[in-house]
């Protein structure tokens, strides 16, 4: 027998999960956004209300060990990402709210887990609500309190010793209720799809200028100009740009070769 480790809301506990838990979880059907390497991402109704299911069936040992070979220790179940949420959200960044995780197997290649969070469906991500800045650019107040939010959060992150190792814009997402008459004093930003993060490691200036170059080339075309960027970076270290250019003068320029690499990766292959 499988050890299993379980935590389910207690509606659910005495409800639809009363028995064989694992088994009506992992059977669950409603709209696949990823089914590939051993995890199968979709969004689900019950009683009404929808939610995202994220469920890791394991890697196997082929991959498993692929991922080792080249230097990477490989993302194998749901624990990252429920970690990360239980940790972020006790630090006030708001995330997917956690409504369900567990966990069956002891070997990291074969083991099942899963996390159940609430559908943020009245959300709109920071690369759609941007698109369109370059020909409608919005009130500069609001472009600067979005830029500032950004980049508090990212410092927070990485202060905590977390890298989210998919830092684009498109995983801030933005109330959808504060998209029609934004006010810059009340905006709030959800970090989303948490389940690469990584918990500081050998290296961890490697993950943080893999974040930020991130958030650097996925803003590339959504109109930011030069006083834009360094205001991020004035919010992100806390400090003057200037002085932060000068002090962090290698990590700012490593950001911005990278954030440039990525871009041409992008032109190269194409919009994913």
């Amino acid at each position: 027998m499988l050890r299993e480790i379980l935590n389910l809301p207690p509606a659910w506990r005495t409800g639809w999960l009363k028995e064989s838990a694992f088994e009506k979880i992992f059977a669950l059907e409603g709209e696949v956004f990823r089914h590939k390497d051993g995890r199968r991402t979709l969004r689900f109704e019950h009683d009404g209300r929808s939610y995202f299911a994220k469920l890791h069936h394991g890697l196997g040992w082929r991959r498993f060990c692929k991922s080792l070979l080249r230097g990477k220790w490989p993302v194998c179940g749901a624990d990252n990402e429920w970690r990360a949420i239980q940790i972020l959200t006790g630090k006030g960044i708001a995330t997917t709210p956690l409504v369900a995780w567990g966990r069956r197997g002891h070997l990291p290649a074969t083991r099942q887990s899963f996390i159940i969070t609430e559908d943020l469906s009245d959300t709109v991500s920071l690369e759609d609500f941007c698109r369109n800045w370059p020909e409608n650019p919005p009130p500069p107040r609001l472009k600067r309190a979005l830029i500032h939010e950004v980049a508090q959060i990212t410092a927070t992150l990485h202060r905590l010793g977390l890298y989210h190792c998919d830092l684009y814009i498109c995983h801030f997402l933005l109330d959808r209720q504060e998209t029609t008459n934004p006010d810059p004093r009340g905006l709030k930003l959800h970090l989303i799809d948490l389940h690469r993060v990584r918990h500081g490691g050998l290296r961890p200036r490697r993950w943080q200028i893999k974040d930020l170059a991130a958030l650097h080339f996925s803003s590339f075309e959504i109109g930011l100009t030069r006083r834009d960027r360094l205001r991020f970076i004035s919010a992100y270290s806390g400090r003057p740009w200037r002085e932060s250019l000068q002090e962090d003068a290698n990590l700012w320029n490593r950001v911005e070769k990278r954030g440039q690499a990525f871009y041409r990766e992008f032109k190269r292959r194409g919009p994913r």
